[in-house]
C-alpha cells in the first residue's frame, strides 16, 4: 500500500484486486460498493458500471475466493447473482430510508456525499417512468442511488417495488457482468488483446456512455430554461 494514491478509490481494478495480508477480499469489496451505491448515498464517487464490467473479467478470481468451479459459465452466473443480491438489499435499505426519513431529506444541506438537487431530478424521473424507473434507473449513475429512495418517499406498494428491484437488479447484474466476461473472452481469441492490459481506457469509455444520457439531459433542461 506504499504506492496508494487517493485517485486509485476511482478505479474499479484497485477494490477487484485488493488483498489484506495476502488474502484477496475483491469479492467482498464488489458485493459492498454495489450495496452502498444506493444503500448508504456512495453513487456518488465509487465505481458501478464499471466495477460490474471488470468483475466479469475478473470473474474467476472472484469467485474461487468463495468456491473452486472449473465451469466457466457457472462461475460468472454465481458472480452475476450474488452482485444482483447486493444490489436488491441495496434498493431495499434505500426505499426503506426513504420512507422513514423523506422529509429530512429534503431539508438537508448538500454535503460530499449528498447534493439535493439529484433527489428532485431523480423524483421527477420516477413520476415520469413510475415503477420502470427503478429499471431504467439501475443503468444511470447517480439516478440509481436516489430512486429507490423516492419509491420509498411516495410510498410505492412494496409488492411492486420488490418486483422492479429484482428485476433491475438481475437486468442491470447479468448484462454488465456477462458483458465484461465474454467480451475479454472475445477480444483474446479473436485478436489477441487482453483486456487487463487496457482497464483505463475501458473505464473511460464505460464512464463516457452511462453518462451520456445524463448530459443529454442536462442540455435539454438547458435549452429549455433558455427558452
Amino acid at each position: 500500500m506504499n504506492d496508494f494514491h487517493w485517485t486509485k478509490l476511482f478505479n474499479p481494478e484497485f477494490y477487484i484486486t485488493m488483498e489484506v495480508g495476502g488474502i484477496p477480499i475483491g469479492i467482498y469489496m464488489v458485493l459492498f460498493i454495489v450495496f452502498a451505491e444506493t444503500g448508504l448515498f456512495a453513487g456518488f464517487f465509487l465505481p458501478g458500471d464499471s466495477l460490474l464490467f471488470l468483475s466479469g473479467i475478473y470473474s474467476r478470481e472472484l469467485v474461487e475466493t468463495f468456491f473452486m468451479i472449473p465451469s466457466d459459465l457457472s462461475n460468472v452466473t454465481i458472480l452475476a447473482l450474488l452482485i444482483a443480491s447486493a444490489a436488491t438489499l441495496g434498493n431495499i435499505f434505500g426505499y426503506w430510508f426513504g420512507a422513514k426519513s423523506g422529509q429530512f431529506l429534503y431539508n438537508k444541506e448538500d454535503s460530499f456525499f449528498f447534493k439535493k438537487k439529484y433527489l428532485y431530478e431523480s423524483q421527477a424521473f420516477f413520476e415520469k417512468h413510475g415503477g420502470k424507473a427503478i429499471i431504467f434507473a439501475r443503468f444511470l449513475p447517480i439516478v440509481r442511488t436516489f430512486v429507490p429512495i423516492i419509491a420509498g418517499i411516495v410510498h410505492m406498494e412494496k409488492g411492486k417495488f420488490m418486483f422492479y428491484n429484482v428485476l433491475s437488479s438481475l437486468l442491470w447484474s447479468f448484462t454488465l457482468v456477462f458483458a465484461g466476461h465474454y467480451l475479454y473472452g472475445f477480444f483474446n481469441e479473436e485478436f489477441g488483446i487482453d483486456l487487463k492490459k487496457h482497464i483505463e481506457t475501458i473505464i473511460l469509455i464505460l464512464i463516457a456512455v452511462t453518462s451520456f444520457p445524463l448530459i443529454m439531459k442536462a442540455i435539454k433542461s438547458r435549452k429549455k430554461n433558455t427558452n
